[in-house]
């Protein structure tokens, strides 16, 4: 949903683009920083250290936000720099939600590891709805929406992950509320993509 208002956000894509537009570092090495930061998050969860864990996966979300602010700020935004950070992203997630599987979280009704399969299908499903939409040519435009996109997904795990420092119960109840609106959100992009080829006959 968040995806729809990023207009809203230009004033401080920019100052963030500005500021890390004088270090020596390229949009795209920012993207690929991010993967080790991602490893490192992994391995911190399967260390059952969540507080360095948030601490590493909170630097490799912004540094996902700066790559773009940065290309955009010099003017060298490029296709390949979009599908790389694309890639990473996809990968810095699927660490994290890895990496979850090792935390001793309680069974609520499927096993912990059922529950973040969901997240992870829900999230695949979330984006690989866009991208077909647009491959297959259902869509003119980019599709986006759905009540749970990327941004309100990265926002949810690494409230998790703050819950799981307290309580490992509230934070498996929380990727539970994850895994449902991640998956309403792909089905609903799905929706759209078909209500979309359905109004040009």
């Amino acid at each position: 949903m968040l995806d729809l208002y990023k207009e809203k956000f230009k004033k401080i894509e920019n100052f963030i683009g500005r500021i890390f537009s004088f270090l020596f570092f390229s949009p795209n090495q920012y993207t690929l920083s991010s993967i080790a930061f991602g490893i490192g998050t992994f391995y911190c969860l399967t260390k059952q250290k969540l507080i360095l864990a948030l601490f590493l996966f909170l630097v490799a979300s912004f540094l996902d936000f700066v790559d773009g602010a940065v290309a955009r700020y010099r003017g060298i935004s490029t296709k390949f720099g979009a599908y790389l950070d694309t890639i990473c992203d996809r990968y810095v997630e699927a660490l994290l939600l890895f990496g979850m599987l090792f935390l001793p979280l309680p069974k609520i009704l499927f096993p912990h590891f059922a529950w973040i399969f969901l997240i992870l299908l829900g999230s695949l499903m979330t984006t690989y709805a866009k991208a077909a939409a647009k491959e297959k040519e259902l869509v003119i435009e980019e599709l986006k929406g759905g009540i749970f996109s990327r941004a309100e997904r990265l926002i949810s795990l690494i409230l998790a992950l703050i819950l799981g420092i307290f309580n490992y119960q509230w934070m498996a109840f929380f990727l539970i509320l994850i895994a449902i609106l991640t998956n309403i959100s792909a089905i609903q992009r799905i929706v759209f993509a078909l209500k979309s080829q359905k109004r040009k006959f």
